[in-house]
């Protein structure tokens, strides 16, 4: 289906080509530059065009349907006749379309070209869904469509056409997984979701594997009022009941009970806390003037050869004068060890890819910026 589409689109363009070569649009050009004609818009040359095809396929189906031509003289000895038309209009990606669609005289006349009830072309649909997803709300895409094709839409019709899209949504939602994923990032994000007449902050749960070949997905998003280590657990068995039978490292930040519920699911999965999230835990009592050189402090912790030279370091630092003034940061590093040395095992490439959730901050980021436009 997609090459015959591909091969009318090269004959289409090969044509309008053909006809710009030969003169045959000369006229219509001199026109346009001149501000007579308008390309797009109510009233704009390519709706009238597609008018004129239209109209032209419908008298042809109608033709069909009756079984003589219009003005055929044989047409007494048909039972049914033509009887006229019915104005409609069509929304579509270069403005609105006015067509008459032609009728019969025992209402049997059922048009394919423009199916009963049709009220939008091809293509308009997607430009819809495609500018909701870029981030516009409702109400944008409906004075955008207003402001640059001259296609008036409402506001409840531009709701039901992106809501058309939530059985699409449900459908990745459960897809099939791969049965291994080398890495996958747990993380979750604040949103604002409607919820009935109100809008409440809610966590949306993200997880993001990495396959065999490298390649990063978006395995699913989970929305939930909080986030919790429960929850977590049942994103893990829902990734498991959709094919991932193992993974051999899970990077997330550092909540109470999360380790445990990875390992329920993946007894032999290694749990890697991200050290982004460990630093700011970390730094979260600390005095702005001592930020940097705590920093400075921590970072032959987790820039060590191995987890042996990591101790080292931290013990140097859990005595230093740094160390004492800020014990809350000692005991965090200290609480988050076991989950924090297990990347020290991996060469420096391998390194840069698990010991931070930075893969999901990049989508975390995307979100951001659609949420912002949004409000919820």
């Amino acid at each position: 289906m997609d090459l015959v589409t591909d091969d009318r689109e090269h004959r289409g363009s090969d044509v309008a080509a053909e006809l710009a070569r030969s003169g045959a649009l000369d006229a219509i050009f001199d026109k346009i530059d001149s501000g007579e004609l308008d390309l797009t818009g109510d009233g704009g040359f390519i709706p009238g065009l597609i008018k004129a095809a239209l109209e032209r396929g419908l008298q042809a189906e109608m033709t069909s349907h009756l079984g003589y031509e219009k003005g055929d003289p044989a047409a007494v000895l048909f039972g049914n006749s033509r009887n006229g038309t019915t104005p409609k209009t069509l929304s579509s990606q270069v403005g609105p379309v006015d067509l008459n669609v032609p009728r019969d005289r025992e209402g049997s006349f059922t048009p394919r070209l423009v199916p009963k009830g049709s009220r939008r072309l091809g293509g308009l649909d997607e430009m819809i869904v495609s500018l909701y997803a870029g981030g516009m709300t409702v109400r944008d895409i409906e004075h955008h469509l207003a402001a640059t094709i001259g296609t008036e839409l409402s506001h409840e019709t531009i709701s039901k056409i992106t809501d058309e899209i939530s059985e699409e949504v449900l459908a990745w939602q459960h897809r099939p997984l791969q049965p291994l994923y080398p890495v996958v990032y747990l993380d979750a994000l604040v949103v604002k979701v409607r919820d009935g007449a109100h809008v409440r902050n809610k966590a949306a749960h993200i997880a993001v594997g990495v396959d065999i070949d490298g390649v990063k997905h978006v395995l699913g998003i989970w929305i939930q009022t909080t986030e919790g280590a429960k929850f977590w657990a049942g994103v893990c068995a829902d990734l498991a009941n959709r094919g991932v039978r193992d993974v051999l490292i899970v990077c997330c930040d550092g909540l109470t009970g999360l380790p445990e519920a990875i390992e329920a699911t993946w007894p032999r999965t290694a749990v890697q806390t991200c050290v982004v999230h460990l630093i700011r835990a970390s730094m979260r009592f600390v005095n702005y003037k001592d930020r940097k050189a705590v920093a400075a402090a921590l970072k032959p912790i987790y820039t060590a050869a191995d987890a042996e030279a990591a101790r080292v370091e931290f013990d140097a630092f859990t005595v230093s004068d740094l160390g004492k003034t800020y014990p809350h940061a000692v005991a965090t590093w200290q609480a988050a060890w076991e989950r924090f040395i297990p990347f020290l095992a991996f060469p420096p490439e391998l390194r840069r890819v698990i010991y931070t959730t930075n893969s999901i901050e990049s989508l975390n980021y995307q979100l951001r910026k659609i949420i912002k436009n949004r409000g919820q």
